[in-house]
């Protein structure tokens, strides 16, 4: 399973689609609505996310595990560094190793203090750096303290995330080169809005893999798309989402959109979110579709 998705991601297309779980105890019904629109046959594999926003969800590995063991096909958890320290997760990827949950996403997390939990304390013993490391421990069969494991895990595979614009890009090219460094081997953008940005991406993820193969170590890019249907969606976005930027194309074409009607603001952001990815795609056909789970609108982009 993982061989297969990682030869993907280095040699051929990989498309991935962000799975949102609730605030409930059950996961299937998500599960289900993938499979009622045959989505899972459109994709390499999935991601899970964890507590986003500091927000109580259900938990991203047993997400992952669920969404595996339906559809045969590789999910990449979400840990985040914000929820626990580095005993909680050692023994979370101890576990999760043995039922085959070995794709993981490192991410420092969003501040506990949005929490919609009373008193929420954030833990961050480290940024997601520390979690790559412990992941690079794990695959030489020891633990964080240097400590040999009882029998060594099978295969993890570190993925990181990085923003996609910064008013200087060379600092995008530093934080790519560290998660290099620290062994990540797929980088996940937050989402593109033109084709030039994402050109602009690819080049500063080759100038970071380049200054790195002194290690042998590289790692591929991952661009992130988030379809816009709504002006609103495209105005937080812009104005409150750091290292996102939503071009005034998109912004203005939504508003003239939105005075007309909703059915007419749906169909020129779909519009443009499909051009979009169809774009992205031409140019580099490694892509992380994020819909909020909104699977037909899914569905919709990739067809």
């Amino acid at each position: 399973m993982f061989d297969e998705i990682i030869n993907k991601l280095k040699t051929g297309t990989f498309i991935t689609l962000e799975t949102t779980p609730g605030h409930s105890p059950v996961f299937s019904s998500t599960i289900d609505k993938i499979a009622e629109l045959g989505l899972d046959k459109l994709v390499d594999g999935f991601t899970t996310t964890d507590n986003p926003l500091a927000k109580l969800k259900y938990n991203s590995l047993f997400a992952a595990k669920m969404l595996q063991d339906r559809f045969g096909k590789p999910a990449i958890a979400t840990m985040s560094m914000r929820d626990r320290n580095k005993i909680a997760l050692q023994s979370d990827l101890l576990g999760a190793n043995e039922v085959d949950i070995r794709a993981i996403l490192a991410l420092t997390g969003d501040p506990a203090t949005i929490s919609d939990q009373p008193n929420t304390k954030g833990i961050f013993e480290g940024d997601s750096s520390m979690l790559l490391d412990i992941i690079s421990c794990f695959n030489s069969g020891i633990d964080y303290a240097g400590k040999p494991l009882g029998a060594k895990p099978k295969q993890l595979y570190p993925f990181a995330v990085i923003n996609s614009y910064a008013k200087n890009p060379k600092t995008l090219q530093k934080k790519m080169q560290k998660k290099i460094k620290h062994g990540a081997i797929g980088i996940i953008t937050q989402p593109v809005y033109n084709a030039e940005n994402a050109k602009l991406l690819i080049e500063l993820m080759e100038a970071a893999n380049r200054d790195c193969c002194k290690e042998k170590k590289s790692a591929e890019l991952i661009l992130g798309i988030f379809p816009i249907t709504k002006l609103r969606t495209a105005q937080f976005l812009s104005s409150h989402v750091p290292g996102i930027n939503v071009p005034n194309s998109w912004l203005e074409a939504l508003r003239v959109a939105n005075e007309i009607g909703a059915e007419e603001e749906y169909r020129v952001g779909f519009e443009l979110s499909k051009k979009l990815f169809n774009d992205i795609k031409e140019i580099h056909p490694k892509i992380h579709l994020m819909t909020a789970n909104q699977f037909q609108i899914a569905k919709n982009i990739l067809v």
